[in-house]
Order: structure tokens, then sequence, then C-alpha cells
């Protein structure tokens, strides 16, 4: 009884790479594993042996899988069935009288398991307390998410920033800095690189005078280059933009151009510059305009906590009665990448 026990471990054992998945390659080699995904033209597999290995496409002649897998072909056609191996160049899989042929091109495979659009972003803020022959207190905090889709973008974004020091001669503290802003634009991808928008920002700044500025904007842009590593995109459209204020102020209501880009590249392994730029010249005086621009390097401490210096820029032309038309702040914090 026990010899029949431990045949039988060992016809498990010695046979269970044959119930893997297996991808033949050119070459004329074969492996064993588990085909996890495809993205970008690699196929990932897992092996028991070497782990977690990444296959140029170009170099699969064939594969099969135990299991349904979900597949994409480049012309949209969507099935998820166990894959069966076929000639050079080509796989099959098994009776479905929806698709038409069950014989495909390799390489007309654009994506395996294809990963579900998720929420990524960050969150970063700074506190500084002093006490002694000076007393202030500042604080800021910043996040971002964005969730990229096959065909669409969002982003949100949302600041805010306060600071209060004590004043010499009343002995009390005032406020210096209390603005917070927010952000929500979303892209719609007519092709790879072309995308429309519509885009909205809410703005208020009580040290400016400024009660409120709302942005409302829409337009179309072109994404340049998309990479982990590199990122670059302009947009031009039209928005309406409204004011109003905590003094005398008249408020105002204008059309507006809206003019700007976005560009991030990552220098090494853990460090990267980001600047974004946004421009919105009035259509009835294009010396009356806003800009909002920022500049940040991050620095990756670990893989989700990271430091950062980011200098944020605003510009109004026509700002409230007895305020300055700039802006500008310097900002040394801590993030957490999520």
């Amino acid at each position: 009884m026990f010899k029949r026990f431990a045949a039988c471990i060992c016809l498990f054992i010695f046979t269970s790479p044959l119930f893997g998945d297996e991808v033949y390659l050119v070459n004329g080699d074969r492996i064993t594993g588990k085909v996890t995904s495809l993205a970008d033209g690699k196929m990932t597999l897992e092996s028991d042996l070497a782990g977690k290995l990444t296959i140029d496409l170009k170099s699969v002649s064939t594969f099969k899988t135990n299991e349904p897998i979900e597949v994409q072909l480049q012309d949209g056609t969507t099935f998820k069935k166990p894959i069966s191996k076929s000639e050079n160049g080509r796989f099959a899989i098994g009776n479905d009288e929806t698709l038409k042929t069950q014989d495909f091109n390799v390489m007309s495979i654009a994506a395996i398991n294809k990963e579900k659009p998720k929420w990524h972003g960050e969150i970063a803020g700074a506190l500084i307390s002093t006490h002694g022959n000076t007393k202030n207190l500042s604080e800021n905090f910043t996040a971002s998410m964005i969730k990229r889709g096959e065909n669409d973008r969002t982003m949100l974004n949302f600041e805010y920033y306060y600071a209060k020091q004590r004043d010499d001669e009343t002995d009390e503290m005032e406020k210096t800095q209390d603005q917070w802003k927010a952000r929500g634009k979303y892209d719609y991808f007519f092709s790879k690189k072309c995308y429309g928008f519509i885009d909205t920002r809410y703005e208020r700044d009580a040290i400016a005078e400024l009660q409120r500025r709302v942005l409302i904007g829409a337009g179309a842009g072109y994404q340049w280059v998309e990479t982990p590593a590199f990122n670059f995109s302009t947009d031009a459209g039209i928005a309406a933009r409204f004011e109003s204020y905590y003094n005398d102020t008249d408020s105002s209501s204008q059309m507006t151009a809206q003019l700007g880009y976005h560009f991030d590249k990552k220098l090494c392994k853990t460090v990267t510059f980001f600047h974004d730029l946004t421009y919105y010249p009035a259509f009835e005086k294009f010396s009356d305009y806003f800009l909002s621009t920022t500049a940040e390097l991050r620095a990756m401490v670990t893989e989700t906590i990271f430091t950062n210096f980011k200098v944020a820029f605003d510009y109004d032309a026509t700002p409230a009665e007895g305020q300055g038309n700039t802006d500008v702040k310097y900002i040394l914090g801590v993030g957490y990448k999520f």
C-alpha cells in the first residue's frame, strides 16, 4: 500500500509540469508555468522554477493554457476561453459559435487578463510650528488622484494652505495665508494620442480677498508621450471664468481661452520632475489673464513614501483692489503614494 502511495506521489511530482500552461518559443524552446497577463507586447508567465518571466510576444510561436484566460485582440474581439496550441505563429480556442474562426495569429493579441482601471494617487503635506521669540504656524496639504482607462482618463486634485503668525505689537495670532484649490478633469481619447476634455477649477483665498474663482473649460488635447518614465501632453480650449471678492471689488464673469500642458520625467530610479501650466487670457482683452503653474521635484524614499520640493506660482492680472498680482509658494514636504 505504501509503495503504491509513494509511486503516486512521485508520478504527480514528475508529471505536474505537464498540467501547466505551456509557451512555445520561435527558437524551439518550451516554457511551462502559468500565463498571467499580456500588455504592451510582453507576455508574463509565472514559473515554479524560474519565477516571474516576461516574454516578448514576437518570440512566441504558440501557447496553451489549462484554464480560461481573457484574451483581447487588436480588432476589439474579446473572449475568455482555454487556449490550445496551433501551428507556428498561431493559437486556437475551443468551440465557440460566436466567433467566426477558432484560429488566430499570436501577434493579433492586444492583451491577456487586462488589468481593470484603478485609482492611483498621492497625498503630501507639511506642518511647521515655531514657538519662542517668533511664534507661527504653517500647514499645507495636497492630494491628487488619477484613473487611466483604455479610452479615458480622470484626474482630481486638491490643495490647502494655511499659516498664521504672532503680531509683535498686539501679541495676537494673525492669518497670513488661507487658501484652498480644487480641480477635476476628464479626458476622452478619440485615438491613442488625441483627446477631448472638460475640466473645472474652484479656488478661494481669504488673504487675497478672493471669495471664489470658478473656471469651467472644455477643449482638445494631444498626448505626445505616455510612458511610465515620461509623459507630455498639451491642451487648448475655451473656459468660462467667474470671480467674486470679499471687499468692494466688482465681481466679474468672462469667456477666456484655455492653454496648458503637463510634463513629468523620471530623472533616475527614485527622482521625478513634474511641471504643468495653464493660461486663461480673456477674449475681450488678452492682457487680462490668469495663469497657474507648478514645478515639483520628488524623491522616493521607499516604494510608497517620498519627499518633495514644490514651487507653485499664480498670476492674476486683475486681482482684488489693494492686492498684488503674484502669489508664490515654496513647499518642502513628505508624501505617500498609493
